[in-house]
């Protein structure tokens, strides 16, 4: 029969004429708690950082609770598993485990009666393991209990150690096992229930033996009432250190990790993560369910009952505060801007599935959801969320991914009956799936919380297939599609200005008007980020020949030669993919600079994948009525937004000002123009003193015209911007529909060339000089216009006569004017003017639309 070896006191030597002394225990704040995790002390240079950091710290009373070194635990595991599988491999690597003390204890202590009393400990240790393992060898399995004697050891031998590093600082201290003081009872969860009273007892008992300011507690083993060696199971010292804390009253408890503190989110999902500098006991609770590297709930409630606030600090990062857990605490305007610490973090837990039981004949019928659990129960599957409806119709539930055939076929047969009879229609199950939990403790008082956060899960096009919250409010829960985990997580933590409001953008068309926009992008990156907190990435940029792609963002300082010496071949296709599914970044732009008509055919398929769209390009919404309406109607219907101010009057505000006028109810009568900068500045010159042919000479050779001047002259790009006007409007014409007076004299529409053109251009100049003498002489100008008859329903562009006195004849340069006719402005017109074309101005259009873009998707504005 087994025989456990007899428990041994550690305690220093007491002289004679002190051994009648009793010494009884101080319990106070003049105790702080630190508990070092299994990496802490991973090594012997990290043993040596934690005793530098115990004999550092300037509490009058400390108790230290360690863990195992790194792995060691996970080994002691393996090593009664291989020995109950009788494989012999069992002895090979508790060699190597007392090789790795052997070598740690000698490059920590050296030498001297510390380093043989403690390897003298180690190799009796070893010894009765060997004798542990060679039994569960032969018996072929091993108890529960026999099984926490074993991995146990890890932190016998790891507090020993860290004991004699701290002595030989020159600071006196004891180490305590464990089992000696902490007495729990195993429950049926296979977890453990502290006994306080009986703890505490021991504890007194202990301490009158040995007296210490300095205790190194064994974390993780304890003993049962009938003193069998056990453990706290897993994590169980952190929940060693919370006992301890309550034991002694400590002032504070410190878990010390290799992370700074609780973060907000996941930093390895989401980068822009800030450490919490405060929590709730519940909040702690709820972020550890989901999954966040925080306290397990248990862990909490000892220090709970004495209000000791628990401190996660990171061991190798001595400048960081951490996160304080406490029952209250004080919001700071360092962490969060007030109006949004409601929520204090995002979590979530992937692999999961939903499972759906729906049926009418559910409703009203008692102890439908007892059987729907009890086969689950049955099973042993774990439920990790429950939502049910009110009408009681359904009950939907989520699983782990892998035991929801084993829930399906349970639920398939306990309501086969149901299912044959109707009563239930059907058991669904929806794989693939995850939780997304926001969780704060001021969620419970403040209105809105769940509004916004399914506002920003919808504006980054993310569907929510359940929901379930508690009444307490501590956390609202999501479930959705895994494969947008990591999107809505970025969503919903951006949202609430836990971080900058981050935006994915890809350009086409890096020309004049691309490139402009990349370099004032360059230009304002760094104050969007520090005065807006909006995070604008190039992911990608792509032109007619090449592309440059990047998962994190383009280095904007270099774009134009990376795109010239690292640039892959241009495929739309590749770069859809990868501005959709390359990163985590919830919001995304597409930024058509190009003047193609191709390009805006990928704007429907871009708008159903979420993508928002930001364009100067004309052609979609002057292009077919069908493919236009088609677009508004995906926008109304989604949360996909697209704007395309720049369409019309480059950088003003045109479409704008007449969507104000519209959404506030006024009424349309006329817009009426100088739409086009090149013929604005053409008949700004055209006074008499040059001949018409001259004056476009010189637009051309000044950059105003396009290539061919006949691009401008023809008055196509003014009927395009009618038509995007009376469409705003709501008038559904085509561009067949304008009445377009084409300034390209008709014989010369057929040149082959631009230079044939120009050449001949002269031979027409007395023709359009005696419309200017007929103006003049009725103290006129001749300005280009563009004009949409709301009331007539029509559109035109043409020649038109103004007097010298109207608004149209004061421009000067290439500006533009705009002239609304409205029912609140009918006798005296609305007007817009400034500069309506050049690479600057546009592109600053188009910067300034997907600026309103970020405040659309939460961006402060």
């Amino acid at each position: 029969m087994m025989c456990w070896p007899r428990p041994i006191h550690h305690c220093h030597l007491i002289a004679p004429e002190e051994s009648k002394t009793v010494h009884s225990l101080p319990q106070g704040e003049s105790w702080s708690v630190h508990k070092f995790g299994g990496t802490c002390v991973g090594t012997c240079e990290r043993i040596q950082n934690v005793a530098d950091i115990v004999v550092s710290d300037p509490s009058q009373r400390k108790v230290v609770v360690v863990s195992a070194m790194s792995k060691v635990t996970d080994v002691l595991y393996h090593l009664v598993e291989a020995a109950g599988s009788r494989k012999e491999s069992y002895i090979e690597s508790l060699n190597l485990l007392l090789q790795k003390h052997k070598e740690t204890a000698r490059a920590l202590l050296v030498e001297g009666a510390d380093l043989e009393k403690f390897l003298a400990k180690l190799e009796d240790d070893i010894r009765n393991l060997q004798a542990m393992l060679r039994a569960i060898y032969i018996a072929g399995h091993a108890t529960e209990s026999f099984t926490d004697f074993v991995v146990g050891h890890g932190e016998l031998w790891s507090a020993q150690m860290l004991c004699a590093a701290v002595n030989k600082r020159g600071l006196s201290a004891a180490w305590m096992d464990a089992r000696e003081v902490l007495v729990v009872t195993p429950t049926s969860t296979n977890q453990v229930d502290p006994d306080f009273a009986s703890s505490e007892t021991r504890l007194f008992d202990w301490y009158a033996r040995n007296p210490a300011d300095t205790i190194i507690v064994t974390g993780f083993i304890a003993n049962t009432p009938d003193n069998v060696p056990t453990t706290l199971k897993r994590d169980g010292s952190d929940f060693s250190a919370a006992i301890m804390g309550s034991l002694f009253r400590a002032a504070n408890v410190t878990i010390w990790t290799d992370v700074d503190g609780v973060y907000s989110a996941d930093p390895r999902k989401v980068s822009e993560a800030v450490v919490l500098s405060t929590l709730s006991y519940q909040e702690a609770w709820e972020m550890s369910y989901f999954g966040a590297n925080v306290l397990h709930p248990r862990t909490t409630l000892p220090v709970m009952k004495y209000n000791i606030p628990i401190t996660i600090r990171n061991v190798f990062n001595l400048s960081a505060s951490g996160t304080k857990i406490c029952r209250t605490y004080e919001s700071t305007d360092d962490e969060f801007r007030a109006a949004n610490s409601v929520v204090k973090g995002f979590a979530t837990v992937d692999n999961l599935a939903l499972v759906n039981v729906e049926g009418t004949g559910m409703a009203g019928v008692p102890g439908t959801a007892s059987t729907i659990f009890e086969a689950v129960k049955e099973v042993g599957a774990n439920v990790v969320m429950i939502s049910q409806g009110s009408s009681e119709h359904s009950v939907c539930f989520a699983v782990p991914e892998k035991e929801v055939k084993a829930v399906s076929k349970a639920l398939e047969k306990k309501f086969k009956r149901a299912l044959d009879a109707g009563r239930l229609s059907k058991i669904e199950i929806v794989p693939n799936c995850s939780i997304l939990a926001a969780v704060g403790q001021k969620m419970a008082s403040t209105p809105g919380v769940s509004a916004t956060l399914f506002d920003a899960l919808a504006k980054a096009n993310i569907n929510v297939r359940a929901i379930a919250q508690g009444c307490s409010e501590y956390n609202i829960t999501v479930v959705v599609n895994q494969d947008n985990s990591a999107k809505a997580l970025k969503a919903a933590h951006s949202r609430f200005y836990l971080s900058r409001t981050p935006l994915a953008v890809g350009i086409v068309g890096p020309g004049l008007i691309g490139g402009t926009l990349l370099d004032q992008l360059k230009d304002q990156a760094a104050p969007l980020k520090e005065d807006f907190n909006i995070d604008l990435r190039v992911l990608g940029v792509i032109g007619s020949k090449k592309m440059a792609l990047s998962h994190s963002g383009l280095n904007l300082s270099n774009w134009r030669s990376t795109l010239k010496e690292e640039g892959e071949e241009a495929d739309l296709e590749k770069f859809t993919a990868h501005l959709c599914c390359s990163h985590p970044i919830p919001n995304i732009v597409v930024v058509d600079c190009t003047a193609s008509s191709d390009i805006p055919d990928w704007y429907y398929p871009w708008m159903r994948k979420g993508m928002h769209i930001v364009t100067p390009n004309k052609k979609a919404n002057s292009g077919s009525l069908d493919k236009y309406l088609r677009l508004k109607e995906l926008q109304r219907k989604s949360y996909t937004h697209y704007f395309y101010e720049g369409t019309v009057g480059a950088g003003l505000p045109i479409l704008s000002t007449l969507q104000g006028l519209l959404e506030t109810g006024d009424k349309i009568h006329t817009v009426e123009g100088i739409f086009s900068g090149t013929l604005s500045y053409i008949f700004n010159n055209f006074h008499g003193q040059k001949t018409f042919s001259e004056i476009v000479k010189e637009a051309k050779a000044a950059g105003y015209t396009e290539p061919d001047p006949r691009d401008d002259l023809s008055g196509m790009d003014v009927a395009r911007k009618v038509i995007i006007l009376a469409r705003e409007c709501g008038l559904k014409l085509e561009l067949d529909d304008i009445c377009l007076e084409n300034l390209v004299p008709e014989p010369l529409r057929g040149c082959e060339n631009v230079d044939e053109f120009m050449d001949k251009l002269p031979e027409y100049d007395q023709a359009i000089a005696a419309r200017r003498e007929q103006a003049e002489e009725s103290d006129e100008v001749l300005c280009y216009v563009g004009v949409v008859d709301v009331l007539a329903s029509q559109g035109r562009v043409e020649l038109r006569r103004y007097p010298k006195s109207h608004a149209f004849a004061q421009l000067s340069g290439s500006d533009n004017i705009i002239a609304f006719t409205t029912a609140r402005y009918k006798k005296q017109p609305l007007i817009v003017r400034g500069p309506g074309a050049g690479a600057e101005v546009t592109a600053a259009g188009v910067f300034s639309d997907i600026l309103r873009l970020a405040s659309y998707l939460g961006a402060p504005s």
